[in-house]
């Protein structure tokens, strides 16, 4: 049977890292370096849910800083 064959019943928590970019990660496992739990957890739909209404804006947060920063710059 392949892995895919089973259900997911693993609960995973949403991770954020310092450029605001999300991920899932297993619960019962460190985060990986970098990465800080986002206070969500539960099934793998559930948290790509989550993840899909608080990350609405795919650019880093440097990058988005930055835009900001030439925009106010240029007026």
């Amino acid at each position: 049977m392949y892995r895919d064959d089973k259900e997911d019943t693993t609960i995973y928590k949403v991770v954020v890292n310092h450029e605001e970019q999300y991920s899932i990660w297993p619960a019962d496992r460190e985060n990986a370096l970098g990465w800080r739990d986002a206070g969500k957890s539960g099934l793998k739909a559930e948290c790509l849910e989550y993840i899909k209404e608080v990350w609405t804006d795919m650019r880093p947060l440097s990058l988005r800083k930055k835009m900001e920063e030439a925009a106010f710059n240029s007026n």
